[in-house]
């Protein structure tokens, strides 16, 4: 009820400006007594991956709290991760506003924001100074002014800083809203990235005496040959995991809409049926060898339940959360509980 009235204020605002809103009051609140309006009790229902056992196969993706300052308040909610970011080296303003749209009818978001955050030193700031025991993954990119073919530097750079905070990294080379990020999902690029990110995950867990997981965030936009190609370098560099997927730049389910026209990357429930084809194609040409986070447009149980099923072993959600609000991490959990 709470999350239903504080929806219908914010759905007035801007996009951004709402969720900037939302994000100073959950930090102002995360470790306060007024957490009560949207805490959740919610049972375990353990899950295994990359070494690491989360509470729950429910994670916030990446975005959603770019500069990690509302961890305490997503784990009061029951999240079983948050993955925050995407951050770069150097903090950067992202594009030009406006940049976030909603497209309430389809239950969908179009977002451009460029990778707009304080920079790495500011997130690990704040990972320094979270309460709770929450899982936190932390989703690294490259600054935009980085030129591609440098690009691993900018990866390299945010690991080795995040490194000592993070139960898992995730590495984003997938968002649409970076120009020539997406190239790096491709044949030396991605060997030399990948290559160089196992190397340097040798040697941070030499120094500081712990393991910390590298996981690929890739598009939905891929066709079966490159999805593929993917899920063959990941096995060759032999990465921790996979997450599958980013948002996307077709507009199939929205075409006619307001704003479905506007720049950059597709998220929400139109996403949905894309998402889940791409996590059986990748599951089907990695066999089991890797794992796979699966998102994009799970917007009830039964979505969370399909990604599962294709071959996910969790689900991320994003979109559905603002539409839905805090109770569909509990529905997710409790439908995962009697699967």
């Amino acid at each position: 009820m709470f999350y239903k009235i504080a929806q219908k204020f914010m759905f007035q605002m801007d996009p951004e400006l709402a969720h900037n809103f939302a994000i100073g009051s959950l930090k102002s609140t995360g470790n306060s007594p007024l957490n009560c309006f949207y805490a959740q009790n919610i049972k375990p229902a353990p899950v295994t991956i990359m070494g690491l056992t989360f509470p729950n196969p429910v994670g916030l993706a990446a975005g959603m709290d770019k500069e990690g300052e509302c961890i305490d308040a997503f784990h009061a909610m029951g999240f079983g991760h948050i993955e925050v970011g995407t951050v770069t080296p150097r903090p950067q303003p992202g594009n030009d506003k406006p940049r976030c749209f909603r497209l309430k009818p389809a239950k969908a978001i179009i977002n451009r924001m460029g990778f707009n955050n304080k920079g790495v030193d500011n997130l690990v700031a704040n990972l320094k100074a979270v309460k709770s025991n929450a899982m936190v993954g932390v989703n690294i990119g490259k600054n935009k002014d980085t030129p591609v073919e440098q690009g691993k530097d900018d990866y390299l750079i945010c690991m080795d800083k995040v490194y000592p905070y993070a139960a898992y990294i995730a590495v984003n080379i997938s968002s649409p809203n970076t120009p020539g990020l997406r190239s790096l999902q491709y044949g030396d690029l991605l060997d030399d990235l990948l290559g160089s990110l196992k190397q340097k995950q040798k040697e941070l867990a030499e120094k500081h005496g712990k393991y910390v997981p590298i996981a690929l965030k890739i598009a939905p936009d891929l066709s079966s040959e490159e999805i593929e190609k993917i899920a063959d370098a990941l096995i060759r560099s032999e990465f921790d995991a996979a997450i599958a997927t980013n948002t996307t730049l077709t507009r199939d389910g929205v075409s006619g809409l307001l704003n479905a026209n506007e720049a950059g990357g597709l998220s929400g429930k139109p996403l949905n049926s894309l998402s889940t084809v791409v996590i059986k194609q990748l599951a089907d040409c990695l066999k089991g060898q890797i794992p796979i986070i699966g998102v994009g447009g799970i917007n009830c149980a039964e979505d969370a339940l399909d990604k599962l099923d294709a071959g996910a072993e969790m689900v991320q959600i994003y979109s559905g959360f603002i539409y839905q609000g805090p109770k569909l991490i509990k529905d997710i959990v409790e439908a995962y509980r009697i699967k």
